[in-house]
């Protein structure tokens, strides 16, 4: 892990990217993007808390962070369930006496062709991704509110902004995780709250591991920069939107697609 961006002087302006004294809530952060999202954040100096289903992935990643310098706890998290939505957040407030910045990360796939969707698929996919990152933001935004300062960022996809045959469960979510992203902003904008989305394109993570290879070199032939993407290039884009440069930025998605997508 890198440490925190250094402080840079150029005719008398100060530049930096640092998230130290930060303290950060990541959803879905046992693998892939949430996983990514929460080391970069450390390395910039944020403590970050840890939230997903599976505690001893959980730790590896605490592990990872502590191993590197950084300061990280975990909290087995139900996005699904509004209790433990909750009681997560009100432990990581108890623990580290605030909570500044929540990438709402935590989301699953039940890929079918419409026709022969079962509503429970539909059910279990919104209520994971969109009803639980809304549920969870409302949790984070009265600890935001007393320090004055925050930061929501929610992680959507590309495929909420262009549709995918035998995705409209997951489509639905993502579009509407993007909706959310802008009337949050309105309501928040003046108590010192950003909320932002990342809408990431064909990224290299366990969720696309199971694409066969003809439906990836397929994918990957409609991206002008000709390569899929990474779990760091999402989490850079997250950093982003968690520092203070990012302070005049509010309502938007950011698309990280390789260019697949240029709406």
């Amino acid at each position: 892990m890198r440490a925190p961006y250094n402080r840079c002087e150029t005719e008398g302006l100060i530049l930096t990217t640092t998230l130290t004294g930060r303290v950060a809530l990541v959803t879905g952060a046992s693998q892939g993007i949430g996983r990514a999202c929460a080391l970069t954040l450390a390395a910039q100096g944020a403590q970050v808390a840890l939230a997903a289903r599976n505690a001893e992935k959980l730790a590896e990643v605490a592990a990872e962070i502590a191993a590197a310098g950084g300061t990280a706890r975990a909290f087995v998290l139900d996005i699904a369930d509004e209790e433990s939505i909750k009681a997560c957040a009100k432990a990581v407030v108890a623990h580290f006496g605030k909570l500044e910045i929540l990438v709402n990360n935590a989301g699953i796939t039940r890929d079918v062709l419409s026709l022969r969707m079962k509503r429970k698929d539909w059910d279990d996919v919104l209520t994971t991704n969109l009803t639980g990152a809304f549920l969870m933001t409302q949790a984070a935004i009265s600890p935001m509110l007393k320090a004055k300062w925050g930061r929501v960022i929610n992680i959507t996809s590309v495929v909420g902004e262009t549709g995918q045959a035998g995705q409209a469960n997951y489509a639905a979510s993502k579009a509407g995780m993007i909706g959310v992203t802008k009337s949050l902003a309105r309501e928040l904008a003046g108590r010192a709250i950003t909320v932002n989305a990342v809408a990431p394109g064909y990224i290299e993570t366990a969720m696309t591991a199971v694409l066969t290879e003809e439906q990836k070199t397929g994918m990957t032939q409609h991206i002008p920069l000709g390569r899929v993407g990474t779990d760091l290039d999402i989490a850079h884009a997250v950093a982003f939107l968690a520092s203070e440069e990012a302070g005049y930025i509010t309502g938007h998605t950011l698309d990280v697609n390789g260019g697949m997508y240029m709406g």
